[in-house]
């Protein structure tokens, strides 16, 4: 029997299981709500097995777009582990409103829409139409702990 397709289900149905939600690298909350909006603090990619980051580097020096890409897609992860634990379910989310992606680049890298990607694809495949965004894909200097990428998250919420 077919179920309706929400984004638990989605997240079920491609096999994925969300990371433990690390503690908050300093003096702010991994997720504020207002009103109907659930801000959702920047994620840098975190280990696997929680023993820190999952990588460090710059695109256009030490890591490749396909593998920034990887990262920016962890990071939307453990926004969505977040907003879980924040919300009790993904199927309060109404829609996903912005994400802005933060690349540490090499001198010369322009391919940040390609890395931040990896975010938005997931949110598609988890919201369907409800996770297409408004977004921002810029470069930095340095990122906290020497990631690759970060990224922050807004969500409509019910």
């Amino acid at each position: 029997m077919a179920h309706e397709e929400t984004p638990e289900h989605r997240l079920a149905d491609l096999g994925i299981e969300l990371p433990a939600i690390p503690p908050p690298a300093g003096l702010y909350a991994a997720a504020v709500r207002s009103g109907s909006h659930l801000y959702v603090s920047g994620q840098v990619p975190r280990a696997a097995d929680g023993s820190g980051v999952a990588a460090t580097g710059k695109l256009g020096q030490d890591v490749t777009v396909e593998a920034g890409a990887a990262l920016a897609r962890v990071c939307a992860l453990q926004a969505l582990a977040i907003v879980r634990a924040e919300l009790g379910s993904l199927d309060r989310v109404v829609r996903v409103v912005r994400v802005a992606g933060y690349v540490a680049s090499a001198p010369g890298f322009t391919q940040h829409p390609a890395v931040v990607n990896g975010a938005s694809q997931l949110l598609l495949d988890v919201f369907g139409e409800a996770g297409r965004h408004a977004r921002i894909a810029i470069g930095v200097a340095e990122l906290p702990a020497g990631v690759p990428v970060e990224v922050e998250f807004l969500f409509e919420v019910g």
